[in-house]
């Protein structure tokens, strides 16, 4: 077993054990309940500060599943080194959002097609323009032909990705609302980009949770229900990426 350390220090895993498709929601206690629900033969490959990461069979292939923590920060940190220092080539972010958009109802689905965000993320590229952070067709395309086969309520659209979860602004959301942002989560756009700049696959799987103008919210079982809709679409999905 060649285990090695990423640069932070904050993986140490043998790379022959992570599956070239990883599925990443933000709590590493659902990365556990994933693997243990879905997978057999299962190995966990990361504990390191408690970002748990696992490697489980899944209808015959190998998938990986593993925590982002919060934020552009925390995600982008493993998304880096997932891509660059242990061979990953597609990330598939399973997490809740708050929905903004008329649209959008608790319990959809939404994939990301895009996300704007209010994070500095993406200065470090000096790219002579505004960069927009964008999802994989292919992902999309497959994750919403799974849904629509499955009868699953979904919505494909922009997201936004914040960084602050208390905005000091108290219009963010109606200004996020009127440009047609379907709901708002804290990691998408920084994995985009980190996909982009890394020549790598990446998709975003949102569940909604509640909804921040109605006051709509899942009760704890609608919340396991729904969430199980996100990680089959996303499990299936990641077979596609595989090759299936």
């Amino acid at each position: 077993m060649a285990i090695i350390t990423s640069p932070s220090a904050c993986i140490q895993a043998d790379p022959e054990q992570i599956s070239k498709v990883v599925l990443m929601p933000g709590d590493p206690l659902r990365a556990k309940t994933l693997a243990e629900t879905y997978f057999t033969d299962t190995v966990c490959f990361n504990t390191v500060r408690n970002m748990l990461g696992f490697t489980g069979t899944y209808k015959g292939k190998r998938v990986s599943v593993m925590g982002s923590g919060m934020g552009v920060p925390s995600m982008t940190l493993y998304a880096h080194e997932l891509y660059n220092f242990f061979g990953v080539e597609t990330i598939l972010r399973i997490g809740s959002a708050g929905g903004l958009a008329e649209r959008t109802h608790v319990r959809d689905l939404v994939l990301a097609m895009s996300a704007c965000t209010n994070s500095n993320f993406a200065s470090q590229y000096d790219f002579p323009a505004t960069l927009a952070p964008t999802a994989d067709f292919g992902l999309l395309y497959k994750a919403y032909s799974l849904c629509a086969e499955k009868n699953i309520p979904v919505d494909v659209g922009p997201v936004l990705t914040t960084d602050p979860f208390y905005n000091a602004n108290p219009h963010a959301n109606e200004r996020f609302r009127d440009m047609d942002m379907r709901c708002v989560e804290m990691e998408t756009a920084g994995l985009y980009l980190e996909a982009m700049a890394s020549k790598k696959r990446a998709l975003s799987i949102l569940t909604i949770s509640d909804h921040i103008f109605s006051g709509v919210e899942l009760t704890a079982q609608e919340r396991q229900d729904s969430f199980t809709d996100m990680m089959e679409i996303a499990l299936d999905t990641a077979l596609y990426a595989l090759g299936e």
